[in-house]
């Protein structure tokens, strides 16, 4: 294998051939699947839902079973499933008696973390994808070749994974049920803490030490979001022992944006300034204030890794976005078309914020809830943030790795917000909207299943990628 001569195969992995995942689909697997793939081991996989992201797994050649079964796990030296995965789904229940080695995806992720010495960890909240995908692009513009672990697709690596060749690797942070505590970063980039995955954490205070954990993993740079209050509560008891730099939108950062100017559309514009000096002025491609954070914080940590501020301000012009991250589907009749990943409500607040300041003439927010528990303890919060768009559409709750302990339904959400609906399909929802949509306006699918779907049956694009 072309990675044997570099040492970099993780001891977990020494004298494997043959890696099943369950769950291959999924947005955190992809790119690990593309990492390994592309040292050159033999990869199967499994997954319940035909996906875009299956089909991409497909076209490396990888043979993937739609279903999960026992016998899906045959001739496998090393199995990997999903946290979403349930304990009782019956492929992970022959894995763990099959005496073949079992791994959480966190666990391969933070395998791969220590193959490299400089391990760019990206954690928050919200933004790791855009965050992630922006550093990584700028990393390759100016030659440094990194691996990367995306949990959205870049255009630029035809996918969300990149087995690079030098001693970075650029990956999201997940503290999904301490997920991102696997992990060995040398830099660590906290974009924000903010309240989700309540049903594991339970209060803000377990939250806040997991990423208290989180920075005491990391070995050498803490890039902090200075504006953020429960990031800094965090990092200010890491100093001095664990270095720490700020950035954000206050001139008080290490980093931060200055003169900041929004243009016609998607165009924005801002110094890049450090210590009072502007080192760069950049041009920013993708609406609203929360991405001029992630720019920054991206800019910031490339700049640590020895790239000039001139050649990150130009990739970051070039940026337009991650997949599913106000990702432009199309227009039809002259109505836009954009898909977002936002599934919580501070996440579905910027998005539509941003949207609405595009000046279109109505914005409707087509939204599918993911999992019942988020939804029934954030139910008021969902309703509030997403009553700033002009209409609301939504999908039957997407209950992922859960069961409806909760008696939540998307009726709930929607009796209050004014004026909004619910539909047990896509095709019901394409329908509806394409019937009541006017030229002019704004249709954004949101969530973090498969609500893009519904926006591909109103352009017409069922099937494709």
């Amino acid at each position: 294998m072309e990675f044997a001569a570099e040492n970099r195969i993780p001891e977990l992995l020494k004298g494997k051939k043959h890696l099943h995942f369950i769950g291959i689909g999924g947005s955190g697997m992809f790119p690990i699947v593309q990492i390994l793939h592309g040292m050159g081991y033999f990869i199967t996989g499994s997954d319940n839902n035909e996906t875009d992201t299956l089909k991409m797994v497909r076209k490396l050649g990888i043979p993937v079973t739609l279903g999960q079964a026992a016998e899906n796990i045959a001739g496998a030296d090393l199995i990997v499933h999903t946290a979403a995965i349930m304990a009782d789904n019956p492929e992970l229940v022959a894995a763990r008696a099959s005496g073949v080695p079992v791994l959480e995806r966190s666990e391969m992720l933070g395998a791969l973390t220590r193959c490299y010495r400089n391990t760019i960890a990206v954690s928050g909240t919200h933004g790791k994808t855009t965050t992630t995908s922006m550093l990584t692009q700028i990393l390759l513009d100016a030659g440094k070749d990194p691996t990367a672990v995306i949990g959205g697709k870049l255009k630029s690596i035809g996918g969300n994974g990149r087995l690079g060749h030098s001693e970075i690797m650029v990956c999201e942070a997940c503290e999904f049920v301490d997920t991102f505590l696997h992990l060995s970063p040398a830099v660590s980039i906290i974009l924000n803490i903010d309240q989700d995955h309540m049903d594991y954490f339970k209060t803000m205070e377990n939250l806040c030490r997991s990423f208290s954990r989180f920075c005491d993993l990391t070995s050498r740079l803490i890039l902090a979001n200075g504006d953020d209050p429960h990031t800094m509560e965090v990092v200010s008891l890491k100093m001095p022992e664990k270095q720490v730099l700020t950035f954000g939108l206050r001139e008080t950062n290490d980093y931060y944006a200055a003169r900041i100017e929004q243009h016609d559309g998607l165009h924005t514009s801002f110094n890049f300034c450090s210590h009072g000096q502007a080192l760069v002025r950049a041009d920013l491609h993708i609406p609203g204030r929360h991405n001029i954070v992630n720019a920054v914080a991206a800019m910031a940590a490339a700049v640590c890794c020895g790239v000039t501020p001139a050649q990150a301000a130009q990739s970051i012009a070039g940026f337009t976005g991650a997949g599913r991250r106000f990702e432009f589907l199309g227009k039809k009749n002259g109505v836009t078309f954009v898909d977002d990943y936002a599934h919580h409500p501070a996440e579905i607040r910027v998005t539509l914020e941003a949207a609405k300041s595009l000046r279109f003439r109505k914005v409707w927010a087509v939204h599918q809830p993911f999992t019942y528990s988020r939804t029934a303890m954030l139910l008021d919060d969902f309703a509030q943030v997403l009553s700033i768009a002009d209409h609301v559409v939504l999908s039957e709750i997407m209950g992922s790795r859960e069961k409806n302990t909760y008696g939540i339904y998307a009726k709930d959400l929607a009796e209050k917000i004014p004026g909004a609906v619910w539909f047990s399909t896509f095709e019901e929802i394409s329908d509806y909207v394409l019937s009541h949509a006017e030229a002019g306006d704004l249709v954004i699918t949101m969530g973090c299943g498969d609500v893009y779907k519904a926006a591909k049956m109103m352009l017409g694009q069922q099937g494709t990628e």
